[in-house]
């Protein structure tokens, strides 16, 4: 049988480099079904054949049956198949203490996701949580970001589920698990393979002296975007009291809330969807900084990095991550809300029409060029400080419904892992018009985390009041 190894991006590799004893670098979701169709004949939650299920549609989704190991020559990290992949170990059965609330819920969510995936594994977990009141089932996923990212993680969901109900376990095809390259063989590859590269560069350089599709306009302005990236990058901004050293517990809470509502505010007041939440994040943490953490907000520089997709149609459906960034103020000192989503829609503008999620785009790129060096000195400077306060990424997920057998997917809740002085995150995820805010945040870092959810309510409720239309 011939060998196989894909390399890891340097970007996919930036993740396992964040990854540390308090920052276990997955991305999560807990998802809630219901409970009835997935119970056996005497009443127990059926996890035999939930494995089952899985396992048939592992085929869909390779790089489940592979995992990351360095490279004989050199050390790079490559991904290969896992001769040893024990299906048991990676889906997982547990039950909830009764009363089986949300509540302890989410506490038992947090403890899940707080623990490192075994890197010497597949990169990935499927908790079975069962014992959650109303007849509901809870799904907790771990994947290591060094294979997702945000949407290639919705193309996942897609395979895992189906858009109809179904009973039937089809048979997974016969897999093999292909050999690891030996030194001799992984130094031809690379070869092969770098020896096209001055080729490729030739004819890039080619299409630029020659302007072909706009090559050297386009160059221009990723230089350009990339400068502006720098600038604003040196500008740190004022650290908070969650901008601490993050320890190794988890606290984790989500908000359910409706997408036509936040359309009809967008409609009304203008902006996006993703403006509007920029906004409600802005009046939140002015509203929690000053009431919880009797922090001064006047004249605070207040920055959040918003992951920006660059996967193309093209792009979808394959792992690994293809995003770039924004880094932008939130306007937390102002104490109007629709002067603050004015304001919000303002900065987004400007960020659209620099292209300035270009210039993060390009500093990604050039990082295959120069390897993994500058991606451990910014690792270390996350240590100790960061250019921004916060991470609020939004996810657009399926519009329909979705079925892990015959069970519905009810909700989903999004996780986004905390590095360096990041004791905070928010990831929002839509599904079937609802988006869902989920909250992760340090144990002790952030031991009012619902605060923030009801701060997060009250001025998304502040907005839709005036977004809504006047009497008389």
């Amino acid at each position: 049988m011939s060998a196989f190894y894909e390399r890891l991006s340097e970007l996919d590799h930036s993740f396992l480099i964040y990854e540390g004893p308090n920052s276990p670098m997955h991305v999560g979701a807990v998802q809630i079904y219901e409970a009835g169709p997935l119970r056996a004949s005497d009443g127990t939650i059926d996890i035999e054949r939930i494995v089952e299920y899985v396992g048939s549609r592992l085929h869909r989704i390779p790089r489940y049956r592979q995992r990351v190991q360095p490279a004989p020559i050199g050390g790079h990290p490559i991904w290969v198949d896992d001769p040893h992949l024990n299906l048991r170990y990676h889906v997982r059965h547990t039950r909830l203490p009764k009363p089986g609330s949300e509540r302890i819920l989410k506490r038992t969510c947090a403890r899940i996701l707080e623990q490192p995936l075994d890197l010497g594994k597949p990169l990935w977990e499927l908790w079975v949580v069962e014992g959650l009141e109303g007849d509901r089932l809870a799904v907790v996923s771990k994947t290591h970001h060094c294979m997702i990212d945000g949407i290639s993680g919705v193309d996942l969901l897609t395979v895992l589920m189906t858009p109809q109900p179904t009973e039937k376990v089809e048979p997974p095809p016969v897999w093999l698990a292909r050999r690891a390259p030996s030194a001799l063989e992984y130094a031809a590859s690379e070869l092969a393979s770098g020896l096209g590269a001055p080729f490729r560069l030739a004819g890039a350089l080619s299409r630029v002296a020659r302007n072909e599709e706009g090559a050297r306009d386009e160059l221009v302005e990723r230089v350009r975007a990339t400068a502006r990236l720098a600038v604003s990058s040196a500008s740190l901004a004022t650290p908070v009291p969650f901008n601490q050293p993050v320890g190794p517990h988890r606290r984790f809470d989500w908000l359910p809330m409706s997408l036509d509502e936040i359309d009809a505010v967008r409609a009304k007041l203008g902006g996006t969807v993703n403006d509007v939440v920029l906004a409600v994040v802005a009046g939140a943490m002015r509203r929690y900084l000053k009431k919880s953490r009797l922090t001064d907000v006047e004249g605070l520089e207040f920055k959040v990095m918003a992951p920006v997709s660059v996967r193309d149609v093209g792009g979808r459906g394959r792992l690994g991550n293809r995003v770039a960034a924004w880094f932008l103020p939130l306007p937390v000192g102002e104490r109007d809300a629709v002067k603050r989503l004015a304001r919000v829609r303002e900065t987004t503008e400007r960020l659209k029409q620099r292209h300035e999620a270009l210039g993060a785009e390009t500093v990604t790129q050039a990082l295959e060029w120069l390897g993994s060096t500058p991606i451990s000195l910014g690792a270390r400077l996350l240590e100790r400080t960061a250019p921004f306060n916060l991470v609020v990424t939004n996810v657009p997920g399926p519009p329909r419904a979705l079925y892990l057998l015959g069970a519905r997917m009810l909700e989903a809740h999004p996780m986004v892992p905390l590095l360096g002085t990041l004791g905070l995150g928010i990831a929002l995820f839509s599904y079937c018009r609802t988006i869902s805010w989920g909250f992760t945040a340090d144990w002790e870092l952030v031991p009012d985390l619902h605060d923030l959810v009801l701060a997060v309510e009250q001025e998304f409720a502040k907005l839709r009041a005036r977004a809504a239309p006047r009497e008389g």
